[in-house]
């Protein structure tokens, strides 16, 4: 008697057809078209209540944006805070336009556009809100720094860059101390003073600070 052949007469499983892999759900897609409404929000409450008084929820109601909406772009009251701040230096400063009047003091002047009373106003509110911020959480100091100063002293070293090229100063100069000195001095006005930085105080600094700096050991022309 012939053994049957278990493997050829028993019948073969299908295949199992392969594992589907199920993509990972993409995440909603996040709406930064109402990022300047907030941060402006932001602003106004930072300076009516300060920072300590200031709330996540007040900015919302003042923005008419849902707090969750806030909470997934800024994850903290200070993070909303420096971006805000961020947000209003850079609507003073547009690196693709600065002055060029072919003159390093004229550049440096055309600079100075000092806010009308009621901005000057706020944004002395906002700066003392960043002062109660960084007591609070000295850490943020970096940061601020970032947001406040930095910006400024880059468009700075773009001025003193153009100087050089045209020999009006030394090309050895300190480019890095001396783009910081205005906005530092201005930042300790506003920051530490309580003052904010008029006119007259921003082109003292350039004519009695920054330019005799910016000049020595440059040969006169």
């Amino acid at each position: 008697m012939t053994q049957t052949n278990l493997a050829e007469s028993s019948p073969v499983a299908p295949a199992k057809p392969p594992e589907t892999v199920s993509k990972p759900r993409l995440g909603r897609k996040r709406d930064h078209t109402r990022d300047n409404d907030i941060l402006e929000a932001a602003l106004d409450v930072l300076a009516e209540t300060g920072y300590d008084g200031m709330t996540i929820d007040m900015v919302a109601t003042r923005a008419k944006a849902g707090k969750a909406t806030l909470y997934r772009r800024w994850a903290s009251k200070s993070d909303l805070v420096l971006d805000a701040v961020a947000c209003m230096k850079s609507k003073d400063l547009d690196m693709a336009a600065l002055p060029d009047t072919g003159d390093l003091r004229g550049d440096l002047v055309a600079m100075v556009r000092p806010p009308n009373i009621r901005d000057a106003e706020r944004k002395l509110n906002v700066m003392t809100g960043v002062v109660s911020m960084i007591a609070r959480d000295p850490e943020m100091a970096a940061a601020a720094h970032e947001a406040i100063v930095a910006p400024r002293a880059a468009a700075n070293r773009v001025l003193f860059e153009r100087a050089i090229t045209r020999g009006e100063i030394a090309a050895d100069v300190d480019l890095d101390t001396l783009s910081m000195i205005a906005p530092a001095m201005a930042a300790f006005r506003t920051l530490i003073l309580r003052r904010p930085p008029d006119r007259d105080f921003l082109i003292g600094i350039i004519d009695d600070v920054v330019l005799p700096a910016a000049r020595r050991g440059t040969p006169a022309h």
